[in-house]
């Protein structure tokens, strides 16, 4: 496919919230067990609608199968409810935006098809998206946001990295972690704890009412900028293996220490790592991106290290925090000028490299 693109100011339309709206994008992100849907024009985001899945609470984890289930149940009614917040209707918009990689295959294949059927149907240009470069260009969403150079610490469920963004189209990941995710750690460590799925933002929860330094966990010491966070967790299990034995209701007496202190070595982990990113390419511009960025203990890390170094640090409203449509719709609005745009015959792929 083809396109020129062509900024819509012929048939621009009068838009709820005021002025007339130009290229206008529908944006959907399935990758994970979040199905959202955004509408994107000119660069502002006008809607960004998401269904999650309470499904996979009683599994602990998501469940692939289910979570595709879900998404082709979702899909239709939640790209109908982005259309209507935005006042726009399929035949003004401009292009069709998508998760292409990395995600659960199952899921991203419903958006890819969904988006892939829309374009075909409508004619209109279909543009693939890369969910962790979306995460990092969420900042770009509201104001105030960072000027080019910037370092954004992207930290999601399945992937934790540092990335050195030169400009919209110049992102280069500069460390990542060699194991788990911090979102990983959160999720690992909140299930040894017999928290319930999804354990992380209950860590974040239970945290604010304990002691962060109540407890020592490991903090392995990877070079460079990467990370590695497998290691933490295996010393929260036998720390907790050995204090079970001698008091079985260790765990339950000690909950809040227990995840302030988990936390609190997460996040020192990720700061660090941050720093001497900083330190390194000299670059005081620091975003924060990925679900894991909602924890409020890695958000007040964050400010309290940029005051100390004098950095300028941007931080995503909440719900550009999480899989979100908005994210795949602001980088989509981008890649439209930019002409990057793909084929019908592109597949989605679990895994895949910028």
């Amino acid at each position: 496919m083809n396109y020129e693109p062509v900024l819509n100011n012929e048939h621009a339309q009068s838009s709820p919230f005021g002025g007339r709206r130009g290229l206008t994008i529908l944006a959907i992100e399935s990758s994970c067990d979040e199905t959202s849907a955004a509408i994107c024009a000119d660069g502002k985001i006008l809607s960004n609608h998401i269904a999650n899945q309470t499904i996979h609470e009683k599994y602990g984890g998501v469940v692939p199968e289910l979570a595709s289930r879900a998404h082709m149940q979702n899909i239709v009614p939640v790209v109908d409810i982005a259309l209507k917040t935005a006042g726009c209707t399929l035949e003004t918009i401009d292009a069709i935006a998508f998760t292409q990689a990395p995600g659960l295959i199952g899921s991203l294949l419903v958006g890819a098809q969904f988006a892939k059927s829309l374009a075909l149907a409508l004619n209109k240009p279909l543009i693939a998206v890369h969910h962790m470069q979306a995460h990092v260009m969420a900042n770009l969403i509201d104001d105030p946001k960072p000027t080019f150079p910037f370092i954004c610490l992207t930290v999601s469920g399945g992937h934790t990295q540092i990335v050195l963004a030169n400009s919209v189209y110049d992102l280069k990941v500069i460390g990542e972690s060699i194991d788990d995710a911090a979102g990983e750690a959160f999720d690992k460590s909140a299930k040894i704890l017999g928290l319930p799925y999804p354990g992380g933002p209950l860590i974040d929860k239970y945290a604010q009412q304990g002691n962060p330094l109540a407890f020592k966990f490991a903090e392995p010491q990877i070079p460079e900028l990467n990370f590695s966070f497998s290691g933490l967790k295996t010393s929260v299990l036998y720390f907790l293996q050995a204090r079970k034995k001698e008091d079985e209701h260790f765990i339950e007496k000690n909950l809040h220490d227990l995840c302030a202190s988990v936390q609190y070595t997460i996040i020192n982990i990720l700061i660090k790592k941050l720093k001497k990113a900083v330190k390194q390419t000299g670059v005081t511009q620091v975003c924060i991106a990925g679900g894991v960025s909602a924890n409020s203990g890695l958000r007040k890390a964050l400010q309290k290290a940029g005051e100390e170094l004098n950095w300028q640090t941007f931080i995503p409203a909440f719900e550009y925090c999480t899989d979100n449509a908005a994210m795949i719709a602001i980088t989509a609005h981008y890649k439209y000028l930019n002409k990057e745009f793909a084929d019908l015959s592109i597949s989605p792929s679990a895994r895949a490299e910028w």
